[in-house]
């Protein structure tokens, strides 16, 4: 049986047997294969029943894979992207926010390694952690050597 044969919750479990989707992400990519108006809307309420859809292992899944290499400001932006819901992704916000700096330290030292220069040489590093979404009082604390 090829994908173009298979049913709306079995493409779902395919693709949530690669990794966790969000609800908003399997409606996304599933709505071109949807033949009656409802018929997804079914198939995924009865995947979030049964507990193949979570918005929880969604958010720990991103977490886990993105953290040590992105600031939350990143993290968030991908969650968002995903369609998360605020209130499910702010507890792992909080707890990413209180690494924040021991995150972009790590980062920092696997790119640079040590101190710049002078100010250009700061300024670009202060750039690539800023594009890595880590939070300027981070940046800042990392780049100056605060607190090593």
């Amino acid at each position: 049986m090829g994908f173009q044969t298979l049913s709306l919750k079995g493409r779902a479990l395919r693709l949530l047997a690669g990794r966790e989707h969000s609800r908003a992400e399997l409606e996304r990519k599933l709505a071109a294969h949807e033949t009656e108006p409802g018929e997804l809307a079914r198939a995924l309420d009865e995947l979030q029943a049964k507990g193949f859809i979570s918005e929880q292992r969604v958010v720990e899944s991103v977490v886990h894979r993105r953290a040590a290499r992105l600031g939350t400001g990143r993290v968030k932006q991908e969650l968002q992207a995903k369609g998360v819901s605020p209130e499910a992704m702010a507890d792992a916000l909080d707890a990413l926010r209180r690494t924040e700096v021991e995150r972009a330290r790590e980062v920092w030292r696997r790119k640079f390694g040590e101190p710049a220069a002078d100010a250009t040489g700061r300024a670009r590093q202060m750039r690539f952690l800023a594009s890595r979404g880590f939070g300027t009082e981070a940046i800042r604390r990392v780049v100056s050597g605060a607190d090593d």
